[in-house]
Formats: structure tokens, sequence, C-alpha cells
């Protein structure tokens, strides 16, 4: 039996950081975007170079595994050099590896990540195998020995296994939790529906949200009644129309901003934990899985969840590497005693 078992995406992920970068910053007249340029035709200078592991679907394996979680994973690799690798990794992790893809045909995934001298980073992402999970080669019985069925963001065709996937959590009492992504948020609401009537925690971030429910977070608005959570009267609209199983737990990052929850009864908002930005790849997927780890371990204590899950993605911020920061929950409680102004803050729904 397993705690978790994980799918996604399995990638080698290559970091370039060069001080050659510029931010530059376009505005019109509803927004502002933000894009990260070299000089055209010119030989930029490389000031950090290093190779990591990485993808959903084995960040959040390596993690479940560090937090005392037993778990398995489902990613599919390619005919390559990189492959025996990743494995090799996950077996180091103590992930059990019996679920894994094999392909013939395709390479496996690489991502080539430019960190700017702000942190943030760019990916160009090769999806390769990732993208071409089939149902076959999936044996969903292996499902009904997970506690948890956690589904990282899926690439291309992979996507086509969402409604089956939900469907067999649903009709074989397995929890479903789930960090879609915006290939499969972009299908739509309709597409999506059944996996938020299914799954028992749905993590997204506001970009995601906003473009799932069609629902633009005004600038210019403000309403009193939240104003003290720091939850904007939008973002709370958007968190009851996600909200469509009775006991969901609904999460929407917002980056610096922290993190907005509802479970049906009580909003939440855990602000960003303090941390030293070196890189953020790889702390969405702490977050998520750290969410579920602890309802698995504490139950549905949501002030501790959210809590310990943003202790762990602001790990994972202050190293160079998807996988590089995990805490345990030991670790993560004491960094959690040595800040007691960290407060998640909750609002009756009713109030």
């Amino acid at each position: 039996m397993f705690d978790v078992i994980t799918i996604g995406s399995a990638t080698l992920d290559i970091f370039v950081e060069s001080d050659g970068a510029n931010i530059v910053s376009v505005n019109s007249l509803k927004k502002k975007t933000e894009f990260m340029s070299f000089p055209y035709g010119a030989k930029v200078e490389i000031d950090g170079f290093s190779r990591n592991i990485g993808g959903g679907g084995i960040n959040t394996a390596a993690n479940f595994a560090n937090l005392g979680l037993k778990t398995s994973t489902i990613i599919k690799l390619g005919n390559d050099e990189i492959a025996p690798v990743i494995e090799n990794k996950m077996k180091h992790d103590k992930v059990d590896t019996s679920n894994i893809i094999h392909s013939k045909d395709y390479l496996t995934g690489l991502s080539i990540i430019l960190v700017s001298f702000q942190g943030d980073r760019t990916v160009l992402a090769h999806r390769g195998a990732n993208a071409t999970i089939s149902e076959n080669e999936i044996d969903f019985n292996k499902f009904k020995e997970a506690k948890w069925l956690y589904v990282a963001p899926l690439a291309g065709d992979t996507n086509k296994l969402l409604d089956k996937i939900a469907d067999y959590a649903a009709n074989n009492g397995i929890n479903l939790a789930i960090n879609a992504g915006s290939t499969a948020i972009k299908k739509g609401e309709r597409y999506f529906n059944n996996i938020l009537k299914t799954a028992k925690i749905v993590v997204m971030n506001k970009e995601e949200a906003s473009m799932l429910t069609k629902i633009e977070v005004r600038p210019d608005t403000k309403d009193e009644k939240f104003s003290d959570a720091e939850i904007h009267p939008d973002v709370i609209t958007m968190l009851k129309k996600l909200h469509c199983k009775d006991d969901s737990i609904v999460v929407i990052t917002d980056g610096k901003y922290g993190v907005y929850s509802y479970d049906g009864k009580n909003f939440y908002h855990a602000p960003e934990f303090s941390a030293k930005v070196v890189s953020t790849l790889g702390a969405g997927d702490a977050f998520s899985s750290t969410l579920v780890a602890s309802v698995q371990k504490y139950g549905e204590d949501i002030i501790k969840a959210l809590s310990y899950a943003s202790v762990n993605a602001a790990a994972v911020i202050e190293k160079f590497g998807a996988q590089e920061g995990f805490l345990t929950f030991e670790q993560i409680e004491k960094r959690l005693a040595k800040h007691p102004e960290y407060k998640v803050k909750v609002i009756n729904a009713a109030g």
C-alpha cells in the first residue's frame, strides 16, 4: 500500500544564469508584461550553470518521500542516457519505480531554465516522452494501492487521461489531488469540471484560476468585509466557483502575496514565508505536495497544512534546484517555531 502515487513529468533541468539578462516591462491599457531579454546576435557569457533532475511528477514524489510518505510515481522516460539517471535518482530518494513507463520512440523531457538576477526564471521546455503517456500504458488497478493520487501538471496528449483518472479515483474511493497546470486549464471549465467535482485538493495559481473561471481580478476594487484578510473580493468569487465538492480544499497561489484557500466553511490567507530568493523553480511543486502530505499526516487542519506548505516552498526557493531545499516535517516545525509571527489568517465565510 502506498500513501501516494504521483503522475506527471520527468525532465533533465539545465539551469543557466547570466548577468547579461535584461528584464523588460511592456505596458498596455489592461496589463503589464515582463520579458527576459538578451542582445540579439550577441554571445552572452554564462555566470552560473548546473544540471538537476526535475519535472512535476518526480519533484513531488521526491518531496512526499522526504516527508516520510510511502511513494510511487508514474512518469514516462525516453530512450536515451538521461532515463537511467532519473530512475536511479528516484531510487536514491526512496521512491518506488515500478510504475515508470519507458519509451522506445521519444526522448526524455528536457528544460533549459534561464535564471534572472531577480531570482525568477524563464523555462524553455521540450516535453518529449512526458507528452505521450496513453491510457493503455497505465495499470489503473495500481491506483487501488494508494491512499492518494497526486496529479502534477501534465503535458500534451497526456492531459487526455484526466477524466479517466478522476473517474477511477471517484469510483474506487481514492483521494485525488491535482495541480493541473495551464495546458489542462486552457481546455476550459467544461473539460475541467469533472476534476473539480472529484478532487479533494485542487491547487492552481491566480492566472490559471482566472483563466478557468473567466473572472478578472480588478485592481481598483475594494471590499471592506475582507480587507483585513487581504483577500481580494474577486479571488473570493474564484474560490467559491472552484469549490465544487463538499469536502474539498481549493487553493489559489499568488506569488509573493502568498496563497488563498477555501474549504466550504472558511477562507484562509497564508502570507509568503520569508526567504532569500535564489530560484523560484519547484516552489509550486513543493507547496502542493507538502499541503497534501500534511493533510494525510495530520488530517484536515488547513491552517497547519498551509503553514507547512509555505515553509517548505520557501526552503526550495532558497536553493538552486527544484528538489534541493526539501525539509522534513520536523525541520518545518523548527522553522515555524523560530518565526512565531507567521500566521495564517482565517475568515468565516458567513462573517
